[in-house]
């Protein structure tokens, strides 16, 4: 019985309870919440629905409670029921109620936990879309390994998700990355607008083998050819970094197209139409204050050209016409206003401003040693995704950027990323799996199988803790979906790594010495091929590797 089904339960035995004594079912909320509680003494789970709707069904808590109580006692798979403090209800699960978890995740495999609560919603999740005038910072790695994620989860939920990479190849970066490259080729300083670093050369060089006569060439034609193989280039090169780390995208979409395609124009224009832009000192402006933003926003300026936002704007009206119901956006640090101009954007198109949905991630800084790392071998002052790759590796690096809030800063201790020790979150979860590996390596030689388990033979503590945790997977994926919380996934599983390593170190699974192999030994070993499931089941959606060895 998973939490899920337990919570199924208690809303039926409460429905029928309010009814057998003609009180007011609907004072019952859809769906009651059943949470672990924190002291084991307490029980296997623990709800207040009591107190929630006792007072609307004009009864005393602790009564409703013990009405509650008796009529749970004696449903299948519930050992006990109490009453505790003011209306507290705290349940026990039968041994055999608690087994049929393990059955279930044996059942499912790697669907065990999937859900169809966003079935039939097609959604845009747009992140990373760093610039192609550099190799990916820190943020837009934060966002790859969490964007990543996130598209994976979603789609547990049953949603249809599309990973896009808003490719922007439109704009003043261009044309300053395209000057840096010339400079280099012609052994100058980068401008004192454009960029520097070990990269630039490397690209004006690979520029000048395609095209030795580049610098031969007039001025505009010059820098034609060294923006268009430049840019190729360094687009080539984020693409095979993402691909190293596990990332890869459904769709590369152009910003360019936008306004070679009259997309830009285009929309413009409907929404000078539908009054969401006003003119006012020979601009036009977006009443983006409306929805949250701090100002409204140039679109067109006074110059007649489309500011950085008219692009957005026709953005947003592609991704709704190729069909898409949600339309996720991942953005850095200082782009809040984009949340009120995106929703603007969405109401002045006749859609519902909720259609559109922006992430806001903070910073991550590098840590050695305790003193800060701030300077790259290859692009100068910018840490990227290529220097935190070397220095911990893919899994390190993804697990470090996935488990925290995307709210929060993090610091990221490149020591402790890169130690084989219990102290390094992802060892702890990967040597978790290798062990459950292990175990199973060895079961295999004994010739021993999970096999026709007599699961409620899992009766102690430990195992009781195990299996509850793993019960507890299929709500962390839901919750993460709802909120666009992949951290959710990786804490908790740290919390079944912990719960393992306390079973494995209280109980013995497989038979030593002359000991003959008995029920519990098998009973056990489903224990341990469950929760070596939802350990690898985790790791991938995080994009982190389940080893079998360590």
């Amino acid at each position: 019985m998973t939490p899920a089904d337990l919570a199924e339960l208690l809303h039926g035995t409460a429905a029928r309870v309010l009814a057998e004594r003609d009180l007011d079912v609907s004072v019952l909320p859809e769906t009651l919440t059943v949470e672990r509680p924190r002291n084991p003494e307490h029980g296997d789970y623990a709800t207040n629905v009591a107190m929630q709707v006792a007072k609307k069904a004009g009864v005393n808590p602790r009564e409703l409670a013990g009405w509650l109580a008796e009529a749970l006692t004696a449903a299948d798979g519930i050992e006990s029921a109490e009453v505790a403090g003011p209306g507290f209800l705290n349940i026990r699960l039968a041994a055999d109620a608690q087994g049929a978890i393990v059955a279930q995740v044996l059942t499912q495999a790697a669907a065990y936990g999937n859900a169809d609560t966003l079935a039939g919603t097609r959604i845009n999740l747009e992140f990373v879309s760093a610039n192609p005038t550099g190799p990916i910072h820190l943020g837009g790695t934060r966002w790859a390994a969490v964007g990543d994620a996130l598209g994976r989860i979603l789609t547990t939920q049953g949603g249809d998700v599309t990973r896009e990479y808003y490719f922007n190849d439109h704009g003043a970066q261009i044309d300053r990355f395209t000057r840096s490259l010339i400079a280099a080729a012609q052994g100058q300083p980068a401008p004192e607008d454009g960029y520097a670093g070990a990269y630039i050369v490397d690209i004006a060089q690979a520029v000048l083998q395609q095209r030795p006569d580049a610098l031969a060439l007039p001025e505009a034609e010059r820098h034609e050819v060294f923006r268009s193989i430049g840019v190729d280039l360094m687009f080539a090169h984020i693409k095979r970094t993402l691909h190293e780390f596990g990332v890869d995208f459904d769709v590369y979409f152009h910003e360019n197209s936008l306004f070679e395609s009259g997309a830009v124009e285009k929309a413009v224009e409907t929404l000078k139409t539908s009054g969401s832009l006003y003119h006012q000192d020979g601009a036009w402006w977006l009443k983006s204050t409306d929805f949250g933003d701090d100002k409204d926003r140039v679109v067109i300026k006074s110059d007649g050209n489309a500011a950085y936002i008219a692009g957005d704007i026709a953005y947003f009206q592609d991704k709704r016409s190729r069909g898409f119901d949600l339309c996720i956006y991942m953005l850095g640090a200082d782009h809040h206003g984009y949340i009120g101009r995106l929703k603007a954007a969405a109401a002045a198109f006749g859609d519902d401003p909720d259609t559109v949905e922006v992430m806001i991630g903070q910073m991550v800084n590098l840590v050695r040693g305790g003193v800060a790392v701030k300077m790259s071998k290859r692009a100068g002052t910018v840490i990227t995704l290529d220097d935190l790759v070397e220095a911990i590796g893919v899994d390190a690096a993804r697990y470090a950027l996935v488990r925290s809030s995307v709210d929060q800063s993090i610091d990221i201790d490149l020591e402790l990323w890169a130690s084989t020790t219990n102290e390094n979150p992802v060892y702890y979860v990967q040597y978790a799996h290798a062990r459950l590996s292990s175990i199973g390596r060895g079961a295999a030689e004994l010739g021993l199988g999970a096999e026709g388990a007599d699961l409620s033979l899992l009766d102690h503590e430990r195992e009781g803790e195990l299996i509850r945790t793993i019960g507890e997977y299929p709500r962390i994926l839901a919750k993460a979906a709802e909120l666009r919380e992949p951290h959710r996934v990786a804490r908790y599983l740290e919390e079944l790594a912990g719960a393992y390593h306390r079973f494995y170190d209280s109980c013995r699974i497989l038979p030593q010495g002359d000991e003959e192999p008995g029920p519990l030994h098998t009973a056990r070993l489903a224990l341990c091929a469950a929760t070596r499931q939802v350990l690898a089941n985790g790791l991938g959606l995080l994009g982190v590797s389940a080893p079998e060895r360590m």
